[in-house]
């Protein structure tokens, strides 16, 4: 099924399960991309090498990632499975003991009390909690963190521990990997809904292949937008963007931005002084941040005008310069807040690059907290690019300093910045990889 693009006035589409071996690397060599069967583009005459190379990794690591996402999965379930089955009776060596007892014990994914890999706010997160004073930043930043738990965690967090409504859960279509793959829950609080978008899991190859997914579309009006992301919120391959959808088009499961919208509209028609923020954590985040864009694109102003803020944490660039402030001036006309939250080294915000071959740039305040959780307002978090040769030393022993600091910081901060023992070994699994490295 072809895409429709008249949607679009100019795109780059790549499509990873079309690209063969040989074709792949000849797009290193020819400059002429269009000659590439896995390359859709509209753009006319030669690509830089850098573009080239570009398209090149970018569909690479798809093609890597379909072909081992069985085996991720399966070994994401299977650490899961034993994690929690190691949890449950509170150490290894208690395991052993009730196995040669006899005793059985059962882990179920749908419980409440099962933990998703890797389970711990680290201090990144928990910190940014005690600098948020307004109540629906606060909802914003623990919902987009929470998003990542099974549904009954979620469901029994928001009703028994933060004592709102829990609106639902869901599973949304993404037409592009013909499989449902964003994951999004709502929840209320009196007058406050809030859209918390689930961000990459680390088994998750799809959530993957959407962040690294380099193809673009250009909107008339607004800019180009990161194709990954737009496939993820709702983006059709027949249709494009439709304002409304044919009800008579059946999907296996909901389109996020088409079902989150009808939600929206039925909660809000409700209640005449209600508003609604919307959340979210890494690929949630940039989903967060594109959702009003297609709003505004669609023209709903009244949804726009009922939205009170978007709050992102960690969240990767998703346009270019024009989107940019396309987006400034539709978030000052209807004075909706935006703020970008981002801690220290995190890598994701400073991805896809921002330079003149990647073009993609952010935008609005970035709220960012040093290492110490000193927090502040600037417009670009430092290095900005994440790979520079003169911050590896100090961005190496940072990390060192969090990893000591995270077994100590309970007794210093309160309970509320408290690792989890998993994890603390994560990340130090990770720091003796890099050094050997």
């Amino acid at each position: 099924m072809a895409c429709d693009k008249s949607f679009s006035s100019s795109y780059m589409m790549l499509s990873p399960e079309k690209a063969g071996i040989v074709d792949l690397f000849r797009i290193l060599i020819h400059s002429d991309v269009r000659k590439r069967e896995f390359v859709d583009s509209s753009e006319e005459g030669e690509e830089s090498f850098e573009r080239r190379w570009i398209m090149f990794v970018s569909t690479l690591a798809q093609k890597l990632l379909l072909l081992v996402a069985k085996p991720m999965s399966w070994s994401g379930s299977a650490i899961e499975f034993w994690l929690n089955l190691v949890s449950s009776n509170r150490s290894f060596g208690r395991l052993l003991v009730h196995c040669f007892r006899g005793i059985e014990w059962q882990v179920h994914r749908a419980s409440i009390n099962f933990f998703k890999f890797p389970h711990a706010k680290s201090t990144s997160v928990t910190s940014l909690v005690r600098e948020l004073h307004i109540l629906h930043r606060k909802l914003g930043q623990e919902s987009g963190i929470a998003s990542y738990e099974n549904e009954a965690y979620l469901r029994t967090t928001v009703t028994h521990h933060w004592q709102m409504e829990f609106l639902g859960f869901y599973n949304f279509w993404n037409d592009y990997q013909e499989k449902a793959t964003t994951q999004a829950f709502m929840l209320r609080d009196r007058d406050t809904i809030v859209v918390a978008f689930r961000g990459t899991e680390f088994f998750d190859a799809d959530a993957w292949c959407s962040d690294i997914d380099l193809s673009w579309y250009e909107l008339p009006g607004i800019g180009k937008v990161h194709g990954g992301f737009m496939k993820a919120l709702g983006l059709q391959k027949s249709l494009g963007w439709p304002k409304e959808l044919d009800p008579h088009l059946k999907m296996p499961a909901p389109l996020a931005y088409y079902a989150i919208r009808e939600k929206l509209r039925s909660l809000l028609g409700e209640n005449d002084k209600a508003k609604y923020v919307v959340t979210g954590h890494s690929l949630g985040g940039a989903l967060a941040i594109l959702f009003p864009a297609i709003l505004a694109m669609h023209g709903e102003t009244w949804l726009m005008e009922r939205m009170e803020g978007v709050y992102t944490y960690g969240q990767p660039r998703v346009g270019d310069e024009k989107f940019g402030k396309f987006m400034e001036r539709v978030l000052k006309e209807h004075r909706i807040e935006y703020f970008r939250f981002v801690y220290g080294n995190d890598i994701v915000p400073r991805l896809p690059y921002d330079d003149s071959v990647f073009m993609f740039k952010h935008f609005g305040r970035c709220c960012y907290f040093n290492s110490r959780y000193q927090g502040e307002i600037v417009q670009e978090e430092p290095n900005k690019n994440y790979f520079s040769p003169l911050r590896v030393i100090p961005m190496m022993m940072n990390a060192w300093h969090e990893l000591m600091r995270s077994f100590t910081i309970a007794h210093e901060k309160g309970p509320d910045y408290r690792e989890g023992s998993l994890a603390c070994s994560f990340q130090a699994c990770l720091l003796i990889l890099l050094k050997t490295m």
